[in-house]
């Protein structure tokens, strides 16, 4: 069921909600409100403790929407605490408009989490007029659909998902974009610009965060102001998911283009309509208002303004682009840019690229922070020095994510190999070429230059130094052999034992 599982009893509130000393519950200014008074509403059991990350977050936007409905009179919600003492409980209930049981009550507190079999929070549970669960996925509808969820029932989160499928087939920049009695988009400076100006034209719908997308933004900027120049018919649209206004507005203030006004609803219905995933996401509208593109941020990273129109003709001469880069991938076009051509060994000295030409390399991206990568280091180290013993044209360089220069240094201080010197601009450029999400990763690099494995790291977890030298004949003779041992090994412990009258001997 779209609600999640639901059952058909019909529960009495004032039994579900009282005890024998207790009729009533409670307001933050102390207030008692009479239980049979919720009879005949739509009321909300909101698991919550103010201890818990992912409820301060919810809290807030449950406030929005209870606030929204209250005046129907119908609607009312009930806050059942996981705090852990009354002082916390009494600060997390002053940012809560309505009601809660009371938290020296304790018990009715646990009856009710293991009658609903609540196992995490927030957990929201809508009980409908007649005190029926219409749905215990509430956190994840508010979340969907804020007020446009109520009642909150299977009928009504149907609806919504059908006017989202009938609005994508009919989408346009002004369905996708205007929202209530906002038909505007806003500039850093505070004017605002009616959305119809854009239609017709490409736009980037740019979903961002301003600390996760320090590094990008200036990037994209400068993409922008080049089209621009040459008369691209070609907008951004800055849809911010940042959580303060400031942040909002300092982000803003570095770029050229327009945004969707801060906190507008519209910011996380177009995060769910376009499913976004990862930040930075640009999602590109064509001309026509339908989406082009779901997000072109990848593409601006490797290509640059040469992504540009992002159309399907154009992805298909950029694969072919990277098609030629890759057959022409050699050891000098990673690692030698216009400033350097050498990396450091342990001692500070520089070591010529040209010299490590014809080895197999590795890449190590990692870092001190990181304790997968500090756990991970020993397990290298040790594969490291059996495939020198084997084969001295092999070579590791690292490649730092760490923050300082003592933290690299400290971190390079317990490596065999060599490494980029810390904040080498080749970092970024290595990053991106390889698609490094996370630490510790390893790329190797035959003689040629070019890519065996980008899944190096994984290999030598598994196999060790025989993992070397990474490539797919090498791994598939590696597998063939573990095959071979255990079919031996199974054979020895066949022929090791016999069965007789239902005991077992030694041959």
């Amino acid at each position: 069921m779209a609600n999640g599982d639901v059952d058909n009893v019909s529960h009495d509130l004032i039994s579900l909600l009282s005890s024998e000393e207790r009729d009533y519950l409670i307001r933050n200014n102390g207030d008692q409100v009479k239980i049979s008074n919720l009879i005949g509403k739509t009321v909300g059991l909101y698991f919550s403790g103010s201890w818990c990350g992912p409820c301060c977050h919810f809290t807030p936007n449950l406030v929005e929407v209870y606030e929204e409905l209250l005046p129907k009179g119908d609607f009312e919600v009930v806050f059942i605490s996981s705090d852990r003492n009354d002082e916390s409980f009494n600060g997390y209930l002053a940012k809560m408009p309505w009601l809660a049981i009371p938290f020296s009550d304790s018990e009715t507190r646990k009856r009710l989490k293991e009658l609903f079999k609540v196992r995490g929070i927030p957990n929201l549970i809508f009980l409908d007029a007649n005190g029926k669960v219409v749905t215990n996925q509430g956190v994840r509808i508010i979340g969907d659909y804020g007020v446009d969820g109520y009642p909150f029932t299977s009928e009504r989160i149907n609806f919504l998902k059908e006017e989202e499928e009938n609005a994508k087939k009919n989408q346009s920049l002004s369905t996708i974009l205007v929202h209530g009695s906002r038909s505007h988009l806003v500039s850093s400076d505070g004017n605002e610009v009616p959305i119809p100006e854009l239609e017709g034209k490409t736009v980037g719908l740019y979903f961002s965060i301003k600390r996760l997308c320090l590094d990008f933004t200036p990037k994209l900027v400068e993409i922008y102001k080049k089209l621009k120049e040459r008369g691209e018919s070609f907008e951004i649209v800055l849809i911010s998911l940042d959580d303060e206004e400031n942040d909002f507005k300092e982000g803003l203030n570095t770029m050229p283009w327009l945004a969707v006004p801060f906190k507008d609803k519209c910011c996380e219905k177009l995060a769910r309509y376009f499913d976004l995933e990862s930040l930075p996401t640009i999602v590109v509208i064509g001309p026509d208002g339908k989406t082009l593109n779901p997000n072109v941020a990848e593409l601006i990273e490797e290509h640059g303004i040469e992504a540009y129109p992002f159309t399907p003709e154009k992805l298909a001469e950029l694969a072919e682009i990277e098609k030629a880069r890759l057959e022409a991938q050699t050891l000098e076009t990673l690692l030698v840019s216009e400033e350097s051509d050498f990396v450091i060994d342990k001692s500070g000295s520089k070591v010529l690229v040209s010299e490590l030409v014809g080895k197999n390399i590795l890449l190590y991206f990692s870092a001190h922070w990181c304790p997968p990568c500090r756990a991970f280091l020993p397990k290298l180290v040790k594969a490291y020095n059996e495939i020198k013993e084997k084969d001295n044209a092999f070579e590791i360089i690292f490649i730092s994510s760490d923050r300082d220069q003592s933290s690299f240094d400290e971190f390079f201080a317990g490596m065999p190999w060599l490494a980029l010197p810390f904040g080498d601009k080749r970092k970024s450029f290595l990053a991106r070429k390889f698609k490094i999400q996370g630490i510790p990763a390893a790329v190797a690099i035959g003689p040629n230059g070019r890519t065996v494995t980008k899944e190096a790291r994984q290999l030598i977890t598994a196999h060790g130094a025989d993992a070397y030298p990474f490539t797919e004949d090498h791994l598939k003779r590696l597998a063939e052999k573990a095959e071979e041992v255990a079919k031996e090994d199974e054979k020895k412990a066949k022929e090791g034992s016999a069965c007789d009258g239902g005991h077992c001997r030694k041959a």
